[in-house]
């Protein structure tokens, strides 16, 4: 029977914080090796794709993504689905965003959209090796004709005055705020996640939930762990996310991946 098997990127295929930008040889061996069984590879990320390395878009590793938080979806380089955020509903975010002095870049697909001004959000980006060859710098501030399905934010101060919870309550919104330093948060539909971007991916390729897999380590893989028919978890995740598990796997640096595709998916070990 035909897999689909989904994979978060930060924590799971690399590990930024320890400067590892690119995927290790064991673990791109690995989805080689289930690509050559047949079964369909998914990066699943909050990324856009402005934010994804050639590796990861250009490799023959991937077939599919789940992009935004679900908010995107693409298979063999077509988009399969796509939800948007009210366009008039950005325009306020934005407003309040710039009222309280707030960086912000509007996400969509494949462009993503970033004031020239904002250093300190290009500066995070640049850092983990994100090129911004997809970034549009200079756009009309009415934002006509935009489709933005996630905006980011980063803030001088914690939670930002105040501005992060204001936003997270409003109304057909979610997000999640960087528990560390509270400086950064996402916010996208309240209605999409990952899960119901791998929903959406399955449905399009007729493959039962009960086929499908995903690897992962942070809370945006929260719904993803409950969507999919098995759920393999990093070493490295949170105790929230293990909870959710089938199975727990070693860690990001270790290359758990690698182990999980072989002793749960391929079954060779």
């Amino acid at each position: 029977m035909t897999k689909a098997v989904f994979f978060d990127i930060d924590g799971t295929l690399i590990n930024i914080h320890r400067g590892q930008t690119s995927l290790t040889e064991p673990v791109k061996k690995a989805i080689r090796a289930l690509r050559k069984a047949g079964h369909h590879t998914f990066i699943a990320s909050g990324r856009p794709w402005a934010y994804l390395a050639k590796e990861l878009t250009t490799s023959g590793l991937f077939d599919g993504f789940v992009l935004l938080n679900g908010a995107v979806v693409l298979l063999d380089g077509k988009v399969i689905f796509r939800k948007d955020l009210p366009l008039e509903v950005v325009r306020a975010i934005v407003k309040r965003a710039e009222e309280c002095g707030v960086e912000y870049i509007l996400e969509s697909n494949p462009s993503v959209y970033l004031k020239r001004e904002y250093k300190a959000l290009e500066e995070v980006y640049t850092s983990i090796d994100i090129g911004l060859e997809d970034f549009v710098r200079d756009y009309d501030e009415s934002l006509a004709g935009l489709q933005i399905g996630k905006i980011e934010f980063l803030s001088e101060t914690p939670n930002a005055g105040g501005l992060f919870h204001e936003l997270l309550a409003w109304p057909g919104l979610t997000g999640l705020i960087d528990p560390t330093l509270l400086k950064y948060m996402e916010l996208y539909s309240a209605d999409i996640s990952k899960g119901t971007g791998i929903l959406e991916a399955l449905k399009y390729l007729g493959i039962p939930v009960e086929e499908s897999y995903a690897f992962g380590d942070g809370l945006n893989d929260l719904e993803m762990m409950d969507t999919v028919g098995t759920s393999l978890v990093m070493g490295n995740a949170g105790n929230e996310l293990k909870a959710k598990a089938d199975y727990v796997l070693p860690s990001v640096d270790e290359d758990g991946v690698a182990d999980g595709i072989y002793r749960y998916i391929l079954k060779t070990i």
